[in-house]
């Protein structure tokens, strides 16, 4: 037997968690009222051996959670929406809609992280010279410089506060689970909001590895070939970083994976903030309503 491994994401004004056969939605209408949407998983490693291959799954878990984050982030945004007058028309958000938003979100990452730092060492190269060591390490410094920036702009805003306070119900109900604690407000109040499985850790990770990546790219190439070869290697380096991930994961009590680990925990402290308790529940439910609807799930949290 193994313990379930749950993972999950903030939304606008709720939770979304992942079981291993199963997803739920919870979000917090303006009502106060609790809504929720479930669904059964069927993990793609079922119909596709292939993917349980190491790197492969990476990249393909990557994938994945986009399109499982988009229509999260679809359903919360349609019931945030909703008005407390029951006369007002609900207005939903469409998944094309959603889906457009998230693909020029997706393009527009791709420019800032990855296309912009070449742009920028690219015009450095008459003072750092031409050694590609040199080049890629700024490359590098560059593009987590950006990605930093990036993050505690954005941690600043009052919209995306709230977003992370959720981040933070998240972390402390998948902790309060794991140490095989019953799930209430709490109990789960007392756990950290810094988690070694977080996407924000896996985002950090990706930086460091498209260093070594990129370094392989021939210096001689000329721009438009670098910048398109960083587009293509994406799932590469997304599969490689979710092996570290997963090994630091089941390996975060030795001294040497602490040292590795803490640079994407001290990161966390701008992706998260201490949540209410009113989001707690929301996180708990989130929880409890994947729990449910997971194949094999048994009362004392264990896969048979």
């Amino acid at each position: 037997m193994e313990k379930i491994n749950i993972g999950g994401q903030a939304v606008i004004e709720g939770v979304m968690m992942r079981a291993p056969r199963s997803m739920a939605i919870a979000v917090r209408r303006p009502s106060g009222e609790i809504v929720v949407k479930k669904d059964e998983v069927i993990p793609l490693s079922e119909r596709f051996p292939v993917v349980k291959l190491p790197i492969i799954r990476g990249a393909v878990a990557l994938f994945n959670s986009l399109i499982i984050g988009i229509t999260a982030l679809n359903f919360s945004a349609n019931e945030a929406m909703v008005e407390e007058e029951k006369g007002e028309e609900k207005k939903e958000i469409s998944s094309w809609a959603m889906a457009g938003t998230m693909a020029v979100a997706f393009g527009f990452g791709i420019l800032l992280f990855f296309i912009l730092p070449l742009y920028l060492t690219k015009l450095l190269v008459p003072i750092i010279g031409d050694s590609n060591i040199i080049f890629n390490l700024v490359d590098g410094v560059i593009r987590v410089a950006v990605f930093l920036l990036y993050i505690f702009s954005i941690s600043r805003m009052s919209d995306i506060q709230r977003i992370f306070q959720y981040h933070g119900a998240e972390h402390k109900s998948i902790f309060a689970f794991e140490a095989g604690e019953e799930l209430t407000v709490e109990n789960v109040r007392k756990y950290s909001c810094l988690h070694p499985r977080c996407g924000t850790s896996f985002l950090l990770i990706v930086m460091l590895v498209s260093i070594l990546v990129f370094s392989l790219i021939p210096k001689l190439w000329p721009f438009y070939l670098k910048a398109g070869s960083r587009v293509v290697l994406l799932p590469l380096i997304a599969g490689v970083s979710y092996e570290i991930l997963k090994w630091s994961a089941k390996n975060d009590r030795s001294p040497i994976v602490k040292l590795l680990i803490a640079p994407g925990l001290a990161l966390q402290r701008l992706t998260t903030r201490e949540p209410d308790d009113s989001q707690l529940e929301v996180a708990i439910r989130s929880m409890e309503e994947a729990l449910e609807v997971n194949a094999g799930y048994k009362d004392d949290r264990l896969v048979v």
